[in-house]
C-alpha cells in the first residue's frame, strides 16, 4: 500500500510554492528556513520526485511540484474554511439569521435594537438575501422565509401573516373615478409577492381592464416608494407597508372589499438547532413582536374600516386553483 504524503510537510511547500522562495517562505511561517529545506527534502524523499528547480536564488516547480501545488493550495483553503465555520459554531453567544431584503429593512431592522438590549452579550450576524438557505452547507442558524410553509427537512414557525390589500397615496386616489377607480389606475405589482393583482381581481370578482398599465417591481420597498410617489396602486401587505398606512402616505384604494390574509413569514430551522440557547431565545423574542405587530395591525384594520378574510396559500394563490 503506497504511504500518504507527509501531511506536515505540506503547508511548507505550499508556502515556497506560492512564495517561489525557501526564505520568504520562512518569514511568513515564522520558522528558519533551514527548516523549511528540510520539510522539503523529506517530502521530496518520500514522494520519489523532485518537486523544485533553481533558477538563481528563486525556486522554480517541476511538473510534479506543479500537480501537486495545485491539489495542497485548494485542500489547505478547504481546512481553512472549514476550521473558522467550526470556531463560529463552537462560539454559543452568536447567533447567524438569514432574512429577506424587504422584510429586514421594513419590519425585522427597526426592532432589532430591542433584542440587542435584551441579550447584549450575543454576537448577531444578519443576512438580508432573497436565496434559501442551505443549512447542511452554510454557517446559518435561522432564516425568516416568505413562502407557504412545510419546506421538507426543516422545523418551520409562522411569524407574521401576510394582510394584503391595494394602497394608494391621497393625491393620486383624488385623480381616480371614485365609482371605479381601477378602471383608469397603474397597477403596481412586487414579483417576489404570493397575492398578485390577476388573483386579487379573481377573487374579488373584477377583472382586469383592458387598458390599464402595469409597473413590476423586483423589490416591496420599491414598489411601496413608487406608489407613495403617486404613480399607481401597489397590492401591498401591511407588514411592509404599516408605516405607511398608519401615517397616511397610503390609503386603501377600496375600503369596501375585505383585506386578504395568510400566513407569509416564517422562521425555519433544522429541528436540532432548536437545542442552542441563541435560537432558541430569538424565536421567542421574535414571537412576542409579530403578536405585538399583530395587534396593531387589528386596529389599524378596524381605524380604516376594514375586513379581513382568510386565503388558502398553500394554493399558490393563483385563480386557476
Amino acid at each position: 500500500m503506497t504511504r500518504p504524503p507527509n501531511l506536515n510537510a505540506l503547508p511548507y511547500f505550499e508556502a515556497v510554492a506560492r512564495r517561489g522562495s525557501i526564505t520568504r517562505a520562512a518569514e511568513e511561517l515564522s520558522i528558519s528556513p533551514s527548516g523549511v529545506s528540510q520539510q522539503i527534502k523529506l517530502l521530496e524523499q518520500q514522494l520519489g520526485v523532485k518537486l523544485f528547480r533553481r533558477a538563481g536564488r528563486n525556486l522554480s516547480l517541476t511538473l510534479e511540484g506543479e500537480l501537486l501545488a495545485q491539489t495542497t493550495g485548494t485542500a489547505l483553503r478547504m481546512l481553512s474554511d472549514v476550521q473558522a465555520n467550526l470556531r463560529g459554531t463552537r462560539n454559543a453567544a452568536r447567533l447567524n439569521l438569514r432574512v429577506s431584503p424587504s422584510f429586514g429593512v421594513r419590519w425585522l431592522g427597526p426592532r432589532l435594537s430591542d433584542f440587542i438590549r435584551q441579550y447584549p452579550d450575543f454576537d448577531l450576524r444578519v443576512d438580508a438575501a432573497p436565496d434559501p438557505t442551505d443549512f447542511d452547507r452554510e454557517i446559518m442558524d435561522i432564516e425568516v422565509r416568505y413562502g407557504t410553509g412545510n419546506w421538507a427537512g426543516l422545523h418551520s414557525t409562522p411569524l407574521v401573516a401576510d394582510h394584503v390589500l391595494p394602497l394608494v397615496s391621497p393625491a393620486y386616489l383624488a385623480r381616480l373615478p371614485p365609482d371605479d377607480p381601477l378602471s383608469k389606475a397603474r397597477l403596481i405589482d412586487s414579483a417576489r409577492a404570493l397575492c398578485q393583482w390577476d388573483f386579487w381581481l379573481w377573487h374579488h370578482g373584477q377583472t382586469r381592464a383592458t387598458n390599464v398599465k402595469s409597473v413590476l417591481m423586483d423589490r416591496s420597498s420599491m414598489a411601496l416608494q413608487l406608489a407613495c410617489d403617486g404613480a399607481g396602486v401597489v397590492l401591498e401587505s401591511l407588514a411592509l407597508a404599516e408605516a405607511e398606512l398608519t401615517d397616511g402616505r397610503l390609503v386603501p384604494l377600496t375600503p369596501a372589499l375585505p383585506v386578504l390574509s395568510f400566513p407569509a413569514y416564517w422562521m425555519l430551522s433544522p429541528a436540532r438547532f432548536l437545542k442552542r440557547r441563541p435560537v432558541r431565545l430569538f424565536m421567542d423574542w421574535a414571537q412576542g413582536q409579530a403578536a405585538a405587530h399583530q395587534h396593531r395591525i387589528e386596529r389599524l384594520l378596524a381605524d380604516n374600516g376594514l375586513t379581513v378574510t382568510q386565503v388558502d396559500a398553500s394554493a399558490q394563490l393563483r385563480p386557476d386553483q
